[in-house]
């Protein structure tokens, strides 16, 4: 048996040294205000000290090299993806094995040359069928591949194949945290286990208010009716209906997602959910929505009336910058102490106040 000793390291020591090695490798690279900057400059400092730690943790080498590499992983990723802040990105999930003559093949095509007409960038894993569709419609130029090393499949298409925004993962859950962390929306094509993995995942963290609300479109190529060919009906049928009717998922769970008719009917549903909502983000105990345009008096109280159900105290009021954010300083904001309960009926509160007129009035039942 390994044996270590659980001796305890001198921190208060340890973090008197690291602050001076941290302050001098910052000198002269950070950004920001100084509360960013000292705040960064802790976080690092713990993640710092949290790698020193592992050395009296009893770990094995296979163990920290795993920790080290993911941690590589994501700072290569945040890096790369830090240049193209304020630009909207749409992930694009599928089956590699998708024929190039296969609709749904066509249909991701035209679906990503849709959204990047719109000023969207793309996201796909990088390999072939509906991965490589979803490059070929926005091309290299608004595309980014997150590759994965997989024995039995190749490293990229020929699309992204050595475009500096294509990154290569040897881990999944790397992988996955960037697909999530960059995507304003996504696009889900017909896939077999690994894409109702990526399905499933998206949905799960939306459901439990882990990740950013986002509209998440299933979309599918058409038969020679034009019609849907049918698979997210039969999905939707065999997996969702039957999960609702068992009581493992609740209501309004269903509405996180919507079956797009079409390829322009996908884009026009992430469209409309950027319609007047901007983003969003907690801020303490309180939940802040950043709105394009801000809503009237009747509008507001119509909010509070209807989804008075997932306010936990007080109301929903209108306000201006809230003391703890940085972003979009002058957008106008909706803030209330949100119960972090029932996302599906947040996301039907922001589809409701995208359906509001710009006059003020409210939209018609």
């Amino acid at each position: 048996m390994t044996q270590h000793h659980d001796s305890p390291i001198d921190e208060d020591s340890l973090r008197t040294r690291l602050e001076a090695v941290i302050r001098e490798a910052a000198e002269g690279h950070e950004h920001g205000s100084p509360t960013v900057k000292a705040r960064r400059r802790r976080h690092v400092e713990e993640l710092a000290l949290t790698a020193m730690k592992m050395l009296g943790d009893g770990m094995d080498v296979g163990q920290v090299k795993l920790i080290e590499l993911a941690v590589k992983e994501m700072r290569r990723s945040f890096r790369l993806f830090n240049r193209y802040r304020g630009v909207r990105k749409v992930s694009i999930f599928g089956s590699a094995r998708t024929p190039a003559t296969h609709p749904d093949y066509h249909a991701a095509r035209e679906f990503g040359q849709l959204i990047a007409a719109e000023g969207w960038m793309a996201i796909t894993g990088a390999g072939d069928g509906i991965m490589k569709a979803g490059h070929e419609g926005p091309r290299r130029e608004a595309s980014f591949g997150l590759s994965i090393r997989l024995p039995f499949e190749t490293n990229a298409n020929e699309v992204i194949a050595g475009d500096e925004k294509l990154l290569t993962f040897k881990y999944f859950f790397t992988r996955k945290l960037m697909f999530v962390s960059h995507s304003d929306a996504v696009a889900v094509f017909p896939g077999g286990f690994g894409t109702m993995d990526e399905i499933f995942e998206v949905l799960t963290l939306v459901q439990t208010g882990k990740s950013p609300m986002v509209p998440i479109v299933l979309v599918e190529g058409s038969g020679p009716d034009g019609k849907p060919l049918g698979y997210w009906k039969r999905w939707e049928f065999g997996v969702v209906e039957n999960l609702l009717a068992q009581g493992w998922i609740s209501a309004e769970d269903p509405g996180l997602c919507e079956i797009a008719s079409d390829p322009a009917d996908g884009v026009r549903r992430i469209l409309r959910f950027y319609h007047r909502y901007h983003s969003s983000r907690y801020v303490d105990d309180h939940f802040v929505i950043r709105l394009k345009r801000p809503l009237s008096e009747v509008q507001l109280q119509a909010l509070n009336h209807e989804f008075k159900s997932i306010v936990k105290t007080g109301d929903i009021h209108q306000t201006g910058q809230v003391e703890g954010e940085q972003d979009h300083p002058d957008l106008p904001r909706l803030r209330f102490h949100f119960a972090k309960r029932a996302f599906g009926t947040l996301r039907r509160m922001i589809d409701r106040i995208n359906a509001m007129p710009d006059d003020g009035s409210l939209p018609r039942p």
